[in-house]
């Protein structure tokens, strides 16, 4: 039904009456943080004003985007209120400034309306919106899916922010038509979008970086140089596959080396074209996907990187928080199994769990035990307790997730000047490049990293794992 008090749709609404709306003080203008922001963060809300209030703040995780946020939103209505009154377009009495604040996932909305709550804005100004859960407030926390399922309170918004807007690309078909709407809207409706990380040379950006294009970039090595991130030291575990694994590795891989000769062409995108083409050409693409997706499981799956996580965990972090970012749940319980065997309790994020379990988990890490294994769930956006040490499976070739992986154990805390990033790979396989990757984006200082490493080629295999010079 209709929103009479903030003109947005929805079951629940606000608890503002129409008698009653010329008392109504917009929720945003509560907004008062209990501390001051940082330079950078006020940059970033300069130049998302200087840019006509429309673009994308690319912050590193861990340094406020959501404040600049926040913050912006509070501005934007401040100008549309000044330009309300300059032209005598409404009454001199405030008017509601209704917020669309989309986030990825329903884990993330509780977390934004409690960030909300402490920041001063009213909880009855705050809704939540996705599965049955349908408040629609001055301030609508959504998920993406129900966005994208419910246009008309995009229409009816003043302004939108985009979560971890790199998610929205103009390959996820579901999410792209929001932008679709966007665009069909209000051309000068204050947009901002939010981002640890979007490679701006790759076409499926295209309409992101065209509608909100980036005004203010703040990177990892950004926020270390200015102490606002802990300094991360990136510490390479080599693995081997065994010889089994090996030559199933160099099978998989010959078979696909083959069917991209064949087909003239190693892009995915471009192989895709061949399914509908059928034939033969349609048969060796179908090939050439299952061949990459059982080569992939059989990194995933590796006896030994498992064995070198084991490893880490039991003997150099038995009694401190740590993170295991896997790729699959398959091979993250093969693991959970692997130090159950070993006597030490892990416990398992995943997106299939329901947001109470969640939070148990999360309640009982660093007391009942101590590693925390996730599979995506924790990568985008959501806040964990103080941790300082995070073991990445490395198997991954985007850059987005590595980013997002690392900012989970590099958040600064009082006491914490340095994060233990352990990158395990196996040699001779595409791993390397993910490790490439960890250190192209934690490359704060090439000459204070290189003292910082280990000898022996500055990497640690499973074997020799002496890392007590880390442990700080």
């Amino acid at each position: 039904m209709s929103d009479s008090g903030t003109g947005m749709t929805g079951s629940s609404s606000s608890p503002v009456s129409t008698s009653s709306r010329r008392a109504i003080i917009p929720a945003i203008s509560s907004l008062k943080f209990p501390f001051n922001l940082t330079k950078d963060q006020t940059e970033a809300v300069e130049a998302w004003m200087t840019n006509g209030c429309r673009g994308s703040v690319i912050y590193s995780t861990g340094t406020g985007k959501t404040e600049i946020a926040f913050q912006c939103a509070k501005i934007a209505h401040e100008l549309i209120k000044q330009k309300r009154k300059s032209t005598k377009s409404c009454p001199a009495d405030d008017s509601p400034f209704n917020i669309l604040f989309l986030v990825p996932r329903i884990i993330l909305v509780q977390q934004n309306i409690n960030r909300l709550t402490r920041y001063g804005i009213p909880k009855e100004s705050i809704g939540a919106y996705f599965g049955e859960r349908k408040e629609v407030r001055e301030i609508t926390i959504i998920t993406y899916q129900s966005a994208a399922n419910n246009v008309q309170l995009i229409h009816n918004s003043n302004m939108i922010i985009f979560d971890e807007v790199h998610l929205v690309s103009d390959t996820a078909t579901t999410l792209r038509k929001i932008f679709d709407f966007v665009n069909a809207a209000d051309p000068k409706k204050p947009l901002l979008g939010l981002t640890a990380t979007i490679d701006e040379q790759d076409p499926r950006y295209n309409t992101i970086l065209s509608l909100l294009p980036p005004v203010r970039r703040y990177m990892i090595n950004d926020a270390v140089k200015d102490r606002r991130l802990a300094r991360p030291i990136i510490i390479p575990i080599k693995a081997d596959l065994t010889y089994d694994e090996q030559k199933m590795y160099d099978e998989y891989s010959s078979k696909i080396r083959n069917i991209s000769r064949y087909l003239n062409t190693s892009d995915p995108k471009s192989i895709s074209s061949h399914l509908k083409r059928g034939g033969h050409s349609s048969r060796l693409a179908r090939a050439w996907f299952m061949n990459v997706k059982n080569r992939k499981s059989l990194l995933n799956f590796a006896k030994n990187k498992l064995v070198a996580a084991t490893e880490l965990i039991t003997k150099k972090h038995p009694s401190e928080r740590i993170m295991v970012f896997s790729e699959t749940i398959e091979s993250i319980q093969k693991l959970q199994e692997m130090l159950r065997n070993k006597g030490t309790r892990s416990e398992i994020i995943h997106a299939a769990l329901r947001s109470k379990q969640r939070q148990k988990i999360l309640s009982e890490w660093g007391k009942e035990f101590f590693a925390l294994l996730s599979v995506h769930t924790l990568e985008i956006g959501y806040d964990v307790p103080d941790v300082r040490a995070a073991i990445i499976l490395a198997s991954t070739s985007n850059m987005n997730q590595i980013v997002q992986r690392i900012g989970r154990a590099i958040r600064k805390t009082e006491g914490k000047d340095t994060a233990l990033i352990y990158t395990i790979y196996l040699s001779q396989t595409h791993d390397t490049n993910t490790l490439k990757m960890v250190r192209q984006a934690t490359d704060v200082d090439a000459k204070n990293n290189e003292k910082k490493k280990p000898a022996n080629n500055r990497i640690l295999s499973s074997g020799n794992m002496s890392l007590d010079r880390y442990i700080v």
